[in-house]
């Protein structure tokens, strides 16, 4: 319980850090410095070139977080049966990761579109005007509501992982396992009156015939 593993936990939280701010950095500076440029026609390639430079970036960065958070759960197995709660919030984290591997993966498909759709006039990065063909239009709407859902499930990734970092500490631990504990005594209980119960109406049921 007590062992340290740096080298996971520094791989988990700078990827993660690097996720979370990359995807808010590039919706707000990336997306925002394209809609400053003064030909409607260059904003979106301006945007896609600055998008195309993140993504390796990105992509180390997610695969780093991923890396130390399963090394992480590896590591943290005994604790994840033995304390009460811990299970429930890895299974919390695990969702929201999911969410934004899903969410990031599909953002990335539709800047692909866009960077392949050459130079439509545009008012922003996800803001299309009159003239922005169909297509190209619906891509940049689903963006829009896309490029903050990245930074606010990682964000709420962060949230977790630092909530599960106070259930590691000593008491906390503690109190986990015994709670845990007393929970399964509870049930254990249970079952034995359940099985009491069962063996009483059998007896009943013989001494009917």
């Amino acid at each position: 319980m007590s062992e340290r593993h740096t080298a996971l936990r520094s791989m988990h939280d700078l990827g993660l850090a690097a996720w979370f701010g990359g995807s808010l950095m590039g919706a707000l500076g990336v997306n925002g410095a394209a809609a400053q440029v003064s030909d409607a026609t260059q904003r979106l390639p301006t945007a896609s070139a600055g998008w195309a430079k993140w993504t390796p970036v990105n992509a180390a960065a997610i695969s780093a977080h991923l890396a130390g958070a399963l090394g992480e759960l590896a590591t943290e197995s005994p604790r994840v049966v033995a304390q009460s709660g811990v299970a429930k919030m890895s299974t919390v984290k695990t969702g929201l990761t999911v969410g934004a591997l899903a969410v990031t993966g599909y953002s990335r498909l539709l800047g692909m579109r866009l960077q392949k759709a050459g130079n439509p006039p545009v008012d922003g990065t996800t803001e299309p005007n009159h003239q922005t063909p169909r297509n190209v239009a619906s891509c940049q709407r689903q963006l829009k509501t896309l490029q903050w859902a990245i930074p606010a499930l990682t964000g709420a990734l962060i949230v977790v992982t630092a909530y599960m970092g106070e259930q590691q500490k000593p008491g906390q631990v503690f109190r986990g396992m015994l709670d845990r504990a007393g929970g399964l005594m509870s049930t254990q209980k249970g079952m034995a009156k359940v099985a009491a119960m069962a063996a009483a109406k059998r007896r009943m049921a013989k001494a009917g015939r």
